[in-house]
């Protein structure tokens, strides 16, 4: 008999949004933890991405030991919902969005690490051609819209028109609000469709966006992420903000929520979002019985080509 499985889906904790929303740091703590007077910034004096500095250093990162184990227990859950999806022929999209360098395709990695790409694949779509400009905006995703049994990972969506598009000027404000009135619309007939449809927000202070910048910009494995729209995102943190918030306001909807991933560490990050996602769909453990590998075919006296009539690869290593 079938059981039974996944995490529930606990509501976020209460702590300063990384990008400027709901920041209730206590200052009472920094005074019972002795730090001076002048440490005790008071909230209303505080910048979002101070607030954002103050609660990232709350927690330090995850380690290794610890944070390895548990991704391995997640990953085997992961793996048991791939199995749930294809018996039940589920229609599964979820969306990552959020900053440049917010961590979304290092989460998107961990995702599908032990997954079926048969089952479980990846979208991350190129700038639009000229053809598909001239379709109606969300023709061209719509055509990567999963099947019966599979899961599909938008890296970045149909939201680049509500985030880059609408901060760099590549749509007017015709197509924005359009955009805003249609696409509530758009996902609830998704749903209603049978897609299930997640959304995650990934949200990382200025200061760990700059560090990480940083990084790329010094590791030439890396370099090749840092793209000139990520350089201009940094010069246009506060406009970003604003369309988020402005994105928000209109496509937070009920059938569809967005969930807001703390992503400062990325470690953290993605076991929360893994946990988050088992606890959204509910499934069972459809794992197989012990497999018996069947003895080899019996040799009936073939003679296979001498192996100096094949090309190997040099052993250079």
């Amino acid at each position: 008999m079938p059981k039974k499985t996944g995490t529930t889906a606990r509501a976020p904790a209460k702590r300063a949004d990384t990008d400027g929303q709901r920041a209730t740091p206590d200052d009472r703590r920094a005074k019972a933890d002795g730090r001076p007077e002048k440490a005790r910034i008071s909230a209303a004096a505080r910048s979002p991405e101070q607030l954002s500095d103050c609660a990232s250093a709350v927690r330090a990162r995850l380690r290794n030991k610890d944070y390895l184990p548990e991704l391995i227990r997640l990953q085997l859950e992961l793996v048991k919902l791939q199995e749930w999806i294809r018996h039940q022929g589920l229609n599964v999209v979820v969306i990552f969005e959020g900053r440049d360098a917010a961590g979304k395709g290092g989460v998107i990695k961990t995702i599908t690490q032990s997954l079926n790409p048969r089952i479980c694949r990846v979208v991350a779509l190129p700038a639009p051609s000229e053809r598909e400009k001239s379709q109606w905006y969300f023709q061209r995703y719509v055509a990567h819209l999963p099947a019966a049994g599979e899961m599909v990972l938008f890296d970045r969506s149909w939201y680049n028109r509500a985030g880059v598009e609408r901060v760099m000027g590549f749509c007017s404000d015709e197509e924005y609000q359009e955009f805003l009135r249609s696409c509530p619309e758009f996902e609830r007939m998704l749903i209603r469709s049978g897609i299930i449809l997640i959304k995650y927000w990934f949200s990382v202070s200025d200061a760990e966006q700059e560090r990480r910048f940083q990084a790329r910009i010094n590791d030439p494995t890396k370099r090749w992420k840092l793209s000139p729209m990520d350089l201009q995102s940094r010069s246009r943190w506060l406009d970003y903000s604003r369309a988020k918030d402005e994105m928000f306001a209109h496509c937070d909807i009920k059938q569809a929520p967005w969930y807001v991933v703390n992503a400062d560490d990325k470690k953290r990050a993605r076991l929360n979002c893994i946990s988050h996602l088992l606890g959204l769909i509910p499934y069972k453990d459809l794992t197989p019985d012990v497999i018996e590998l069947p003895p080899r075919q019996a040799d009936t006296g073939y003679v296979r080509p001498p192996l100096t009539d094949q090309t190997f690869v040099p052993e250079v290593h």
